[in-house]
């Protein structure tokens, strides 16, 4: 409900601000707008060089006429006429524009000092309200871009600004979409370029994830252990059934050893031979 007040409150400004120009030019300002066209037909090979602009595909013109914008909708592309004296008009570029955020230091949700930097990619998409509603279209939304950067991230933690980046974009996106609106901007894209953290951060999650590694390796190694020896129990289990099995493992050992051209050769002996040896 806040949200689409907010926009309703902004298209009403945004209305107001250019609705004004409705009230007409007066009966001097259309005095001065006929004594100037007259003069404009008397010196016709003259004005018409200052009378024709020309505008490129990718422009609009805002024309003023004796300090009122003249109609709601933006002249361009092409050619088109203004009276010499009484109208001026201004360019606007209605290509993407680009910008870096500067990197801000930020405090985040979990008390975390981290220094953010991204970029934004804009548009005007109302040439008018551009114009007539804000001063300076670029510089305000660069000026939003920054303060927006600090208002979302100071409500996420550090993992959450590590891992979620693209819903932190869209929420940036969605917050200067709405704010840029009634100056006639469209914010059509939000990135979040590099996060840096302390250094003193960096190496004590680079021991956190060092430690956690190493605990992973010990518990697979155990677990490898502990399936190695219940193999040889059952194999030991196995042998003690059929003693023959026993022979026959070692002359397959022995097969083996001799494949690798080894000049040594081990023969197993019983320990009860070599405890006889002994007593004697």
């Amino acid at each position: 409900m806040e949200m689409e007040a907010e926009m309703e409150r902004g298209a009403q400004s945004k209305q107001n601000l250019i609705s004004e120009n409705n009230g007409g030019l007066g009966c001097c300002g259309w005095i001065l707008v006929i004594i100037s066209a007259f003069f404009s037909i008397l010196i016709f090979p003259i004005s018409v060089f200052i009378s024709i602009k020309i505008v490129k595909e990718y422009e609009r013109a805002v024309i003023f006429r004796l300090g009122r914008i003249t109609d709601r909708k933006a002249k361009g592309p092409g050619i088109f006429f203004i009276i010499p004296c009484t109208d001026s008009f201004v360019k606007v570029d209605l290509r993407t524009i680009s910008f870096d955020i500067p990197p801000q230091e930020i405090l985040t949700k979990d008390s975390v000092t981290i220094s953010v930097d991204g970029v934004v990619y804009f548009r005007v998409s109302d040439p008018v309200a551009s114009v007539a509603n804000v001063s300076n279209a670029d510089y305000s939304t660069r000026l939003l871009a920054q303060t927006t950067l600090r208002n979302v991230l100071g409500t996420k933690n550090l993992a959450e600004v590590l891992s979620d980046r693209e819903s932190i974009s869209h929420s940036m996106q969605a917050t200067l979409d709405e704010a840029t609106d009634s100056w006639g901007i469209k914010v059509e894209r939000v990135e979040i370029k590099d996060v840096k953290l302390p250094q003193q951060l960096q190496r004590a999650m680079a021991a956190e994830a060092e430690a956690t590694r190493e605990a992973r390796a010990k518990v697979i190694s155990a677990e490898g252990e502990m399936n190695a020896s219940r193999a040889l129990k059952e194999a030991s289990l196995v042998i003690a059934e059929s003693p023959s099995g026993l022979q026959l493992r070692y002359l397959q050992t022995l097969s083996t050893i001799a494949a690798e051209k080894n000049s040594t050769i081990i023969f197993p002996l019983p320990i009860d031979i070599i405890n006889h040896f002994i007593k004697k």
